[in-house]
């Protein structure tokens, strides 16, 4: 497993299966190669012009020759140029499609994926892979594949020129190609090893940035600067050794194969020199033109494995990614509006990656239509596990949940989660208007059952003081609200979805006392024509409760009325009168 907790396994079958992106842009993608192959191949021509160039128009001064030379040469450079230009922008389109392609993808199957796959991942790095890795795979299709056509037809037409002037010249040439590819293959296997080690450290500082940005406010209060300037330092520090250690690989390889193909040209000259070979001086002058310009390609084709390298790093996560198990919907019920009646049947629960350490143990349970149910009990008891149930955000390990009778699996999950509201005190708004927040997951709600339920939460106490009023951005996170207004807003929202389920985890816990006079009415009027359940910490919330739940290291250790559970004088007592001593 790498550091994004995703398995690595670059090989050709990794680079064939990216290569498949392709497919919906063949068409361009093949006029791009055409064009690539042809504006190389001109390449060639222009440095076999040389040997007619000097042997016939200048040693014999044919100038009649030179001008029709001449001419042809600005025809080669003006289909040079524009097939350079169709080359480079059908693959840029290319690989712009892909990047599109994949990102989409990607995050159509993140909101796909269960809550257990997040609680195991860090976010920076999902981030890290969305943006930079899929960049990566883009790079590894298109410039790569163009490097790879542009550069090998250059070679082949540098080799042709070379056998056409002298093929003994040529194979002795040759003699050097078993040297260059071992030192090729010993560099593809290093920058396998980097490319993964780059990704790696890359992740770790969006990890860091990340955590950094959106905790600024904890880091500030607790004078956590240095510290965190110190562990940001730490991981850029990392990532550029990484990057150095490719730039030297690279480096060390090209320069070995120019040395290598240097040998054989300098000995070639001396024989030459000493009267031991002969060959005219245009065709030395090509000969040499060619030799030199297998340098080029044959160093870009060394260094282009380094990007082939980091695009299969960056694909072997990103399938990893994608064939990472998207929620069981095996559900084939119909649910418009559920009556709310929900039943938890001998649940056995533990978190997945953590089976043995059950949360959750033999848990039996009846909520009838409309009641208010009340979970309390101390931090980890297993509250807010149980109700992340109900949703099916975890599957449980044994027992059933029945919702109107009939187990949750047998619902679709788009109409399951349809049936319930869930406010909680850890208030997640997106950075957009006061409406859109209102109306998440309804966007074609009627402006008048919009300002009825902004109305009723109390929302628009503070809208109207606003200069654009619903329509006032609120900053990521609602930053720009206080904690009640942020609260309000996604009380409102609960209202506008009217579920027949309602979920409250301490819903009022972030409200001035002012807001949560208003607000108390309001919920008690949502609750009263639904089934709710309150998670608790302040047990003065839940005194109203038709029935309280009270749990105890994932057990039911009692339940029943407020009154009842304080006659009883247990375990609900102790923490009622324990928080009221305070």
């Amino acid at each position: 497993m790498t550091k994004h907790g995703f398995t690595t396994k670059g090989n050709l079958a990794t680079y064939f299966r990216l290569l498949k992106s392709v497919i919906p842009y063949w068409h361009i993608f093949a006029a791009g190669i055409v064009a690539t192959i042809i504006a190389s191949s001109t390449q060639a021509v222009m440095v076999w012009t040389v040997k007619p160039a000097v042997d016939k128009g200048l040693v014999n001064r044919d100038a009649k020759f030179l001008l029709i030379l001449a001419l042809f040469l600005v025809i080669i450079l003006l289909i040079r140029g524009l097939t350079n230009f169709a080359s480079n922008y059908c693959m840029s389109y290319v690989g712009r499609g892909i990047v599109m392609d994949f990102r989409q993808k990607i995050f159509s199957h993140l909101l796909s994926l269960p809550a257990s796959f997040y609680d195991r991942q860090s976010s920076g790095k999902l981030l890290s892979l969305l943006i930079y890795n899929v960049d990566q795979l883009a790079t590894a299709t298109t410039d790569a594949v163009l490097t790879i056509v542009q550069q090998s037809f250059l070679a082949i037409g540098m080799t042709i020129v070379m056998l056409v002037i002298s093929w003994h010249l040529t194979l002795f040439f040759m003699i050097f190609a078993p040297i260059v590819a071992g030192i090729t293959n010993a560099m593809v296997k290093r920058q396998r090893k980097l490319a993964v080690a780059v990704q790696n450290s890359i992740g770790e500082v969006a990890h860091i940035a990340r955590e950094s940005i959106s905790g600024y406010k904890v880091i500030r209060t607790f004078s956590g600067e240095n510290y965190e300037k110190q562990k940001f330092n730490k991981a850029t520090n990392a990532n550029r050794h990484m990057e150095l250690k490719v730039v030297v690989t690279n480096a060390l390889g090209t320069s070995s194969i120019q040395i290598f193909l240097a040998v054989p040209l300098a000995i070639i000259i001396y024989l030459i020199a000493m009267n031991y070979l002969y060959i005219s001086p245009g065709g030395f002058s090509a000969f040499s033109g060619a030799v030199l310009g297998l340098l080029t390609p044959i160093r870009r084709l060394t260094k282009i494995s380094t990007t082939m390298q980091k695009g299969i790093a960056g694909a072997d996560s990103v399938f990893a990614l994608l064939n990472e198990r998207a929620e069981n919907d095996f559900g084939a019920k119909l649910l418009e509006r559920a009556k709310g009646k929900i039943e938890y049947k001998n649940i056995v629960f533990a978190y997945p990656n953590a089976e043995q350490t059950i949360v959750l143990n033999n848990i039996s349970l009846v909520i009838e239509p409309g009641q208010i149910i009340a979970l309390v009990g101390h931090s980890g008891a297993g509250k807010s596990t149980l109700v992340d149930l109900l949703p099916r955000f975890y599957d449980i390990i044994s027992g059933e949940i029945l919702m109107d009778g009939i187990n949750i699996h047998d619902y679709r999950l788009l109409d399951l989660r349809r049936q319930f509201s869930f406010v909680s005190q850890h208030i997640i708004l997106f950075n957009d208007t006061i409406a859109s927040n209102i109306s998440y997951g309804k966007p074609n709600v009627t402006g008048k059952n919009l300002i009825k339920a902004a109305e009723a939460a109390y929302v628009m106490e503070f809208t109207d003081k606003l200069p654009d009023k619903l329509d006032s951005i609120i900053g990521e996170g609602g930053l720009l609200l206080s904690g009640g207004q942020r609260q309000r807003i996604a009380i409102a929202r609960a209202i506008l979805k009217d579920a027949p389920v309602l979920i409250l985890d301490e819903a009022t816990s972030s409200l001035d006392t002012e807001s949560e006079h208003y607000l108390k009415f309001a919920l008690e009027k949502l609750m009263s024509k639904r089934t709710t359940l309150v998670i608790a910490h302040r047990l003065s919330t839940v005194e109203k409760a038709d029935n309280i739940i009270v749990l105890d290291h994932g057990k039911i250790v009692e339940q029943g009325a407020h009154r009842e559970l304080i006659e009883v004088n247990g375990y609900y007592s102790k923490l009622y009168k324990m928080q009221f001593s305070e």
